[in-house]
C-alpha cells in the first residue's frame, strides 16, 4: 500500500480501529512515498495483478491521478491480463471530467469502463470506479456468478445494459445488477470482486 501521508494510517488506527484492521496484516506492505512517483519506477513494470487507487478528488496535488502519465504508468506496472479500479468521481456531478479522463487514458489499456455504487453519505449519495484491463476484454463485466449476495430477500438476478448512463458517457458494457425485495438496488463489479477473491485465495497476490 502506497500512502503520501503518514498520518492517515496513524490516525485510522486510533479512530476507525475496526476499519483499519489491514495494516496489521503480515502480508501488507505499507510505503509513504507519492503514488505517481512510485508507480513511475521501472523495478514496478510488469509487477502488480491489481492495483486499486483510493485517490482524494482531482484537486490541487491529487489531480496528477486523474491524468493520462499517471494511467500509462499503472498499465505498465501491471502484468498481462490485470486490471485498474481507481476512483472515478460521481457520475451526476462530474460527467464532462469522467469522460475527459476516460478518452485520455484508453490509449493505455484494452478496455476502459465505468462503474458505480451507492454510498449514501456521499455528494449525491454515488461514487463512481475507473475499471481499465490490459490484455483482456470487460474489467467490469459479469464474471459468471454473483459477486455480492444481500442478506434477506428474494433475489434475482439481471444484466444491465450499461452501468453508464449514455448522458453521462456510457457505453454498453455490461455489468451484473442484484435486485432483492427488501434492499434498494446494488451494482457490483462483479469481475473485480471474483478477481480479487479468487487471487488471494491461490496465493497469486498479497496486499
Amino acid at each position: 500500500m502506497c500512502e503520501i501521508d503518514e498520518m492517515v494510517p496513524t490516525v485510522s488506527r486510533r479512530f476507525l480501529p475496526t476499519v483499519a484492521t489491514a495494516f496489521d496484516d503480515p502480508r501488507v506492505t505499507l510505503l509513504f512515498q507519492d503514488a505517481s512517483a512510485f508507480m513511475d519506477r521501472p523495478e514496478n513494470h510488469g509487477r502488480f495483478d491489481v492495483i486499486i487507487v483510493d485517490s482524494s478528488d482531482p484537486i490541487g496535488p491529487a489531480s496528477v491521478l486523474f491524468q493520462r502519465p499517471f494511467y500509462e504508468n499503472m498499465a505498465r506496472a501491471l502484468r498481462e491480463g490485470g486490471i485498474v479500479c481507481s476512483q472515478g468521481e460521481c457520475m451526476w456531478l462530474h460527467g464532462d471530467l469522467i469522460r475527459e479522463v476516460m478518452d485520455d487514458v484508453r490509449p493505455a489499456f484494452t478496455t476502459v469502463e465505468y462503474a458505480f455504487t451507492a454510498i449514501p453519505t456521499y455528494p449525491s449519495g454515488q461514487i463512481g470506479f475507473l475499471l481499465c484491463g490490459k490484455g483482456r476484454a470487460g474489467a467490469a463485466r459479469y464474471a459468471g456468478r454473483p459477486a455480492v449476495l444481500q442478506p434477506g430477500g428474494a433475489r434475482r438476478r439481471v444484466r444491465a445494459p450499461g452501468v453508464l448512463p449514455p448522458e453521462a458517457g456510457g457505453s454498453e458494457a455490461a455489468g451484473e445488477v442484484i435486485l432483492c425485495e427488501r434492499h434498494p438496488l446494488v451494482t457490483v463489479s462483479s469481475y473485480i470482486l471474483e478477481s480479487l477473491s479468487e487471487l488471494f485465495k491461490t496465493g497469486a497476490i498479497s496486499c
